[in-house]
């Protein structure tokens, strides 16, 4: 593992231990959601259940809200998280449901083994040169026909690094928020091919763009 990519999961995985329990009080739940964003998920979830590829790994499942969510809607779920503490809250909350420690670095998948990827506000803690890496795990662990939701912040190439989050909890994490356009392009160049994207401008009073990506593995030739 390259030092950068051991610094960037140690920073990630330390501040999400540190916030875990503000942040489970804070973030909303799905069904707490605007209608547009509930909306993306229960499209995502009804794709891959008429697939029946194989179950969705909800990676940086946090507290593990999304997945059981999207469990709820008969999608055969699993969980991965790089925090431990994040891991310990979804397993208390949703003992019906597997989670685990990992890393989307080197997820712990066998190829193919996935019928889909849900990254849902988790990928932009992951310096830009990672992401290829990260790509390239979604890509390996979805079976030929899988399919990938990646919802997150964009921007145009910001660099943040908050010193606390969360009700004033110490973070050393960074956010890099990229146009939907590079993202696209990575998951393009990561063998996925796009099949839609929603772009929403900034809220009144907000800053900053969301993004949804939905790509799918192509199938065997």
């Amino acid at each position: 593992m390259s030092d950068l990519s051991s610094s960037h999961l140690a920073a990630v995985r330390e501040s999400y231990d540190s916030v875990a329990s503000a942040y489970v009080e804070r973030v909303k739940s799905p069904a707490e959601l605007d209608p547009l964003s509930r909306g993306m998920l229960d499209v995502f979830a009804e794709t891959v259940r008429a697939d029946g590829l194989g179950p969705v790994a909800d990676l940086g499942c946090g507290p593990g809200k999304v997945t059981a969510h999207l469990a709820a809607r008969g999608v055969p779920m699993l969980g991965v998280d790089l925090s431990p503490a994040m891991v310990g809250l979804a397993r208390g909350a949703y003992p019906e449901l597997g989670f685990c420690v990992g890393s989307m670095t080197a997820l712990p998948v066998r190829d193919g083994a996935l019928g889909g990827v849900l990254a849902y506000y988790s990928t932009h803690h992951t310096p830009p040169e990672l992401l290829p890496l990260v790509f390239g795990e979604f890509q390996r662990v979805l079976a030929p026909g899988g399919r990938l939701m990646l919802a997150g912040h964009v921007g145009h190439g910001q660099r943040l690094r908050p010193t606390q989050a969360y009700g004033g909890r110490p973070v050393s994490y960074e956010s890099h928020l990229l146009p939907p356009d590079r993202l696209a392009g990575l998951l393009q160049q990561a063998g996925l091919a796009l099949t839609a994207r929603l772009v929403e401008e900034p809220a009144e009073g907000a800053e900053r763009s969301y993004a949804t990506l939905l790509a799918r593995k192509p199938e065997r030739a």
